[in-house]
């Protein structure tokens, strides 16, 4: 090989690997922002979603009632939690939003929530940024993120970033 082709070789990895670095990073930076915002995190499983019109029929919401496993931060200690989104479907009509996470039936997330001081429901925190769905490792049987991080890990780093506070 020439030298040539072992500097564009070395250049490459260079790159490349320092890709993961850089994301990792930025899904710290990530992580910490909305722990700090967030008035609940916690993990859960959907088990209803209800649409409905707003009073004056103008917008279309979604109340997302998920059985809480755990909580990492807040005072909350119910065994259920409701969010509330905007869009959903009613009769005929659907509104869908951009950016704003979407859910089903039995899904298993890790959710970042904000209480709303106007009518003092909760809301995920940053949109579909403060929603993480959580998969089974089928090799390994452990809870992943879809960026396949573990959620034991996760946890591990919220709970240190509450405790920070």
């Amino acid at each position: 090989m020439n030298t040539r082709s072992r500097i564009m070789l070395l250049l490459t990895f260079c790159f490349f690997g320092t890709q993961g670095l850089l994301l990792s990073q930025s899904i710290q930076s990530e992580l910490k922002s909305l722990t700090d915002g967030a008035d609940v995190i916690l993990t859960g499983k959907v088990i209803n979603q209800t649409s409905s019109w707003n009073a004056d029929r103008s917008r279309i919401y979604t109340e997302v009632t998920l059985r809480a496993d755990e909580y990492l931060k807040g005072d909350y200690s119910e065994n259920t939690l409701s969010v509330k989104t905007l869009g959903g479907e009613v009769g005929e009509v659907g509104e869908l939003y951009s950016h704003m996470p979407k859910f089903t039936n039995d899904e298993e997330v890790l959710l970042f929530v904000k209480k709303d001081n106007k009518d003092l429901s909760y809301r995920v925190l940053n949109g579909e940024e403060g929603k993480l769905t959580l998969y089974e490792d089928k090799a390994t049987g452990e809870k992943v993120t879809s960026f396949n991080k573990k959620i034991s890990t996760l946890k591990k780093e919220i709970k240190s970033y509450v405790e920070q506070r």
